[in-house]
């Protein structure tokens, strides 16, 4: 009997009953520039992208792949697409076909599992120059800069950043509620609030379900020339029992404690689970790992952050009564004073079902509002953020030195020296001063 025939028959019927590579779902998500189609995939897929006119529409075949998602509705990306039309060629490559309402330009990328999800094919479908505008927040706060009389005081703007978006939906509670979402609903009435305070102007680093990476949303502020940044999140922790909301500063040098640690880990992720190329990143990331040693902007930061911690004690018990310190990304702007708010820890199922509660959305958003309100009455703008000489700490109960020092991110020793200290011992109500931060 001869084996080798019967050994290639057996081969070829391993072969042709392998599993195809599954394209397991597809998902829209729709931003002020662009549009994105994300197709959940088995494994990494071989793929070609072209664009096709008369009619415009863009053509995605997939080596190997075989569907088995349904194709999403494209009622919510009407600007952009009439259609997603899906086949197969070559008897076995798939073809996604996104019939377009005027032309665009592509961009894939494939994303390794992240967070929830498995491996991804990515399709950015961008306006182009002609048709691409600024969205509607962005143009009032520029006209607001560019118009009225040159001795008119400018409006103060105040850039609030709901955390997460699209792709990535945050921390899940017990009940399924996911943080973009409720998130999002606190930012939109704090910026109801802003809008109805005289001189204030607020700035939305998103306004809808879409994703927007963590080097956007503080360079947006920045480009803006928001006078302060606040960015909200509901997070998780490991332990369902950690409850109470908790305000947070930048740092270089490590966090305040594990739940710092854990917050920051998680918030750092978010671009790998939203979906962001990192592949051309290096020049951009290092303009993020900016030296923050300038003194007057994290102490403006405190100054912020312990105004708004103190306005979410008077509705209920807070998760730390002092500003907490973390290495979050988000909050990495040299000059412009930033806070990241975790108004509840959406693990808990008592505050996740607060935090679905719309008086409860208001009242957070009432106390971050008199917060920034108390910290511009105390600090204005206009007296300089940025001053280059020593600035002065008034000691408060409980505080270290070693825990000033952090907060100035100035060196121990050299905070001695400069207040010509032998110990460590410093009692509430002295004045120490705090030397310009240098690079070490």
């Amino acid at each position: 009997m001869r084996k080798a025939p019967l050994l290639a028959l057996l081969l070829l019927i391993c072969w042709s009953s392998a599993p195809a590579l599954e394209v397991s779902g597809m998902r829209l998500w729709t931003g002020p520039d662009h549009t994105r189609v994300v197709f959940d995939i088995s494994e990494p897929v071989e793929h070609s992208v072209f664009a096709l006119s008369g009619p415009d529409r863009i053509v995605i075949d997939m080596q190997g792949a075989k569907l088995a998602a349904s194709v999403p509705s494209t009622d919510d990306s009407s600007t952009r697409l009439k259609g997603i039309r899906t086949g197969t060629r070559d008897g076995g490559d798939l073809r996604v076909v996104l019939d377009l309402q005027h032309e665009l330009k592509p961009r894939t990328f494939l994303l390794p599992p992240s967070g929830p999800h498995g491996h991804r094919l990515v399709v950015d479908l961008h306006d182009s120059e002609s048709r691409r505008e600024q969205p509607e927040d962005r143009r009032s706060v520029r006209r607001a800069r560019d118009s009225g009389p040159a001795t008119r005081p400018r409006d103060l703007v105040i850039a609030i950043d709901p955390g997460h978006g699209g792709e990535d939906p945050g921390a899940i509670g017990y009940h399924g509620t996911r943080e973009k979402e409720v998130v999002l609903q606190i930012a939109r009435r704090l910026q109801r609030m802003v809008e109805a305070e005289p001189g204030m102007r607020p700035l939305m680093t998103r306004d809808g379900d879409y994703y927007v990476s963590l080097r956007e949303r503080s360079a947006l502020a920045r480009e803006n020339q928001a006078d302060l940044f606040i960015s909200l999140h509901a997070d998780a922790f490991k332990h369902p029992a950690a409850h109470g909301s908790s305000v947070y500063v930048l740092s270089q040098r490590g966090a305040s404690d594990e739940a710092a640690r854990w917050l920051a880990n998680r918030e750092n992720a978010a671009d790998r689970v939203g979906g962001v190329d990192l592949r051309d990143k290096d020049d951009q990331l290092a303009s993020v790992l900016l030296d923050l040693s300038q003194t007057a902007t994290l102490d403006a930061s405190f100054q912020l952050g312990e105004k708004v911690i103190g306005q979410l004690k008077t509705l209920g018990r807070v998760h730390r009564g002092q500003v907490q310190q973390a290495p979050f990304a988000v909050l990495k702007s040299p000059d412009l004073p930033s806070i990241l708010v975790e108004v509840a820890f959406i693990s808990n199922p008592d505050e996740e079902r607060r935090l679905n509660d719309t008086s409860h959305q208001q009242a957070v958003a009432r106390s971050l509002m008199n917060g920034i309100r108390e910290y511009f009455q105390d600090r204005m703008p206009e007296r300089g953020l940025m001053a280059e000489g020593p600035v002065e700490h008034v000691i408060q109960r409980g505080e270290t030195l070693s825990h000033i020092a952090q907060r100035y991110q100035v060196n121990l020793n050299r905070l001695r020296d400069f207040n010509q200290i032998d110990d460590d011992r410093v009692r509430a109500g002295e004045v120490l001063r705090i030397p310009v931060a240098q690079a070490e």
